[in-house]
């Protein structure tokens, strides 16, 4: 089984910056895709940013040119810079990532974080 914890959110103004970090424990599972996703208040969950095991990247249209997605494989944590943030950019966001077992590529499973809180406001 494959846990997530999402940390790096908070508080910060129009224009700021953040990054945020998920950790993924995996064992004996294999990590491939991982992804940030963000779900704001009364509002439908919403992709931000994707990420294969081999480095290959994708962005929602709100975010691109502002946001960057990494993934560091051998410490299992992906990450989600954020820069030029907007009111809009406030909502909890939530680590994704699908995973198999080492040896065994399928069935395929997915995970989420619990989310952290990113608010952005003067």
């Amino acid at each position: 089984q494959v846990h997530l914890v999402e940390s790096g959110g908070g508080l910060v103004q129009p224009g700021g910056s953040l990054r945020l970090s998920c950790a993924a424990s995996r064992s004996i599972f294999s990590i491939d895709d991982m992804a940030w996703y963000r779900q704001a208040p009364g509002k439908e969950r919403e992709l931000v940013a994707t990420i294969t095991s081999g480095g290959n990247t994708n962005y929602g249209d709100s975010v691109k040119d502002r946001f960057t997605i990494s993934r560091d494989n051998a410490k299992n944590t992906v990450y989600l810079q954020m820069s030029s943030l907007k009111p809009e950019d406030t909502a909890v966001y939530f680590c994704n990532a699908h995973a198999s077992l080492v040896g065994i590529p399928y069935p395929r499973y997915e995970y989420w974080g619990p989310g952290t809180e990113v608010t952005v406001s003067s």
